[in-house]
C-alpha cells in the first residue's frame, strides 16, 4: 500500500499563490499526478509527471498557472500554482500510479486524503 500525504492547502486571495506538496516513502516508480473535486462536481485531472519527471501533462483549465515537479531524492511532487482563481476552489488530492494516462483518467492506483485549497476576497 503506498500513502500519500498532501500538505499546502490553505485560504487565499485572488492572485495569489500556494504550493502544494505530496510525500510519500515509496513514489520513485510511480507516475504521479494532482487531481481535485470541487463541491457538487465531479473529481478531475489537474497534472500528472512521470516518474523520471521528464514528461507533464496539465489540465487545460490550468492555462500555464501551475507547474507540476517531483523531487525523487525527498519523495515529493510538488504543485506550484499561481494566478489563483476563486473557481480554483476544491479540494485537491495527490494521486499514484504505473501509468500517468490512468492518473488523468481518474484511475489511479492510489490517492491521498487531500488538502483544502480556497480562493476568496
Amino acid at each position: 500500500q503506498v500513502q500519500l500525504v498532501e500538505s499546502g492547502g490553505g485560504l487565499v486571495q485572488p492572485g495569489g499563490s500556494l504550493r502544494l506538496s505530496c510525500t510519500t516513502r515509496t513514489s520513485n516508480y510511480l507516475d504521479m499526478g494532482w487531481s481535485r473535486q470541487a463541491p457538487g462536481r465531479e473529481r478531475e485531472f489537474v497534472a500528472t509527471i512521470s516518474r523520471s519527471g521528464g514528461l507533464t501533462y496539465y489540465a487545460d483549465f490550468v492555462e500555464g498557472r501551475f507547474t507540476i515537479s517531483r523531487d525523487n531524492a525527498r519523495n515529493t511532487v510538488y504543485l506550484q500554482m499561481n494566478s489563483l482563481k476563486p473557481e480554483d476552489t476544491a479540494v485537491y488530492y495527490c494521486a499514484a500510479g504505473a501509468q500517468g494516462r490512468l492518473i488523468r483518467a481518474g484511475r489511479a492506483d492510489y490517492y491521498g486524503q487531500g488538502t483544502q485549497v480556497t480562493v476568496s476576497s
